[in-house]
């Protein structure tokens, strides 16, 4: 047997192909960092101190609003340092807990989206019985339901990946520890390893996918027997911000983890996209077309002015 010395460290090599622009990146991703922080804190001021919105819709959407705080939070300071010349290192245990975290935020977006299609789809297809079926209970077992699953996900895919010797290179060909790059670090075979995990993540994706595609069949079908032309604009209206944010999620998943071939650059852009940009855009997504949630933070943001000027 070989005489090889556990891995302590790694070493994030960052965006590849990136030489040269480290400043305007670090200005960039900042503001998009910066932004992600403020619209999310909005959304939540404006949903605490309305009582018109106390609702479960916007129950859940607090709820994601929290996840798109923390979910960016996960690698986008660590590679903010690196872009300034700060050190690109990341101790071992690092590494696990940004792995742990990324995919148990990650994947409490995805039963949080399930469940708020079918949030939608009591509210459309059965709006006499929506608060009987929505209550309050079945809100917060629901949402215990996502985070208490979600860990269960995050902590099996973590000890599947980090119960593997590490004792060769250790240059992570990304921004922040995520499985298709640890993986091959490790210095054994990592066959049942990738195998378990990326069908843990696709199945888990997929049955997700798959009953938010139920629930909005049946609300289209329910939308198409309105009769009144402003009832069905009025009905789409009101999913039309959750369908953008699940094609914006959905599609980073797809390319990175359920696509047979890997490209470093590629990867790296994607996860740009999923860590920073998609959860600065949920924000204006939920608040642009929501009368409810602007009109409630402008009533917010009036009574801090008053506030504070008495």
């Amino acid at each position: 047997m070989w005489n090889h010395t556990p891995v302590t460290e790694f070493f994030l090599m960052g965006i590849p192909y990136t030489k040269g622009l480290e400043n305007v990146l670090f200005v960039l991703f900042l503001a998009f960092y910066l932004l992600t922080l403020l619209g999310n804190l909005l959304i939540l001021l404006a949903i605490l101190t309305s009582s018109t919105l106390h609702t479960p819709m916007y129950f859940f959407l607090g709820n994601l609003s929290v996840f798109d705080i923390f979910f960016p939070s996960v690698g986008s300071p660590q590679m903010m340092l690196s872009l300034m010349g700060q050190s690109r290192t990341i101790s071992y245990k690092g590494c696990a807990c940004q792995l742990f975290f990324y995919h148990f935020l990650g994947c409490t977006e995805c039963f949080l989206y399930t469940v708020m299609a079918y949030d939608r789809f009591a509210a459309i297809c059965h709006p006499l019985r929506y608060t009987v079926i929505m209550n309050r209970r079945v809100c917060t077992v629901m949402t215990l339901g996502t985070w208490m699953g979600s860990c269960l996900h995050a902590s099996v895919l973590t000890f599947l990946i980090f119960k593997l010797p590490y004792c060769g290179p250790n240059e992570v060909d990304n921004f922040f520890c995520d499985i298709p790059v640890v993986l091959p670090l490790a210095c054994a075979d990592t066959s049942v390893a990738q195998t378990v995990s990326f069908t843990n993540v696709g199945v888990v994706a997929l049955l997700c996918f798959l009953l938010i595609l139920t629930s909005y069949t049946r609300i289209v079908i329910s939308i198409l027997k309105i009769s009144s032309l402003e009832g069905r604009r009025r009905a789409f209206s009101t999913c039309s911000a959750h369908l953008t944010s699940i094609l914006l999620f959905y599609g980073p998943v797809v390319l990175i983890y359920l696509r047979p071939a890997s490209s470093p650059w590629l990867d790296s852009v994607v996860q740009v996209l999923n860590n920073i940009v998609t959860p600065s855009l949920n924000p204006l997504i939920y608040t642009l077309r929501n009368k409810d949630v602007k009109l409630a933070l402008r009533n917010a943001l009036l009574r801090g002015v008053h506030t504070c000027g008495a």
